[in-house]
């Protein structure tokens, strides 16, 4: 953890040109937003196990995830339709089965990278 010394600037003054160029890269409110709202989704351990879960690609209906993660069908259900309405997983309905999958190669990219983030840091 960084000493509170490291976070203070002994510069003692601005520099306009910097603050200019990155004022040009702040994001819209609507858009923080929405990022912020991805991220709150992904912060839920559970709802991170479904998206693991999902990554490789293929589809699994409700009875193999909830098998899978050991928790009860009503629980996941829940889980995935947080998911469904922020467009991280979308369902299919095959007659009397509905499967999941990743909404987007987006998703499992996400996940990927921040991954790869957190193992840089020594932490899996």
């Amino acid at each position: 953890m960084p000493h509170p010394a490291d976070t203070l600037c002994s510069c003692a003054e601005e520099h306009p040109e910097a603050i200019a160029r990155a004022r040009t890269q702040e994001w819209p409110v609507q858009r923080l937003l929405a990022l912020a709202e991805l991220f709150k989704m992904l912060a839920d351990p559970g709802r991170l196990r479904i998206v693991n879960a999902l990554s490789a690609g293929q589809r699994l209906c409700v009875c193999d995830l909830a098998t899978l993660l050991g928790v009860s069908q009503s629980a996941l259900s829940h889980q995935l339709a947080i998911l469904r309405r922020a467009r991280l997983v979308r369902p299919e309905r095959a007659g009397k089965v509905v499967y999941y999958q990743l909404d987007d190669k987006h998703v499992q990219d996400l996940v990927a990278l921040a991954l790869e983030h957190v193992s840089e840091q020594g932490v899996v």
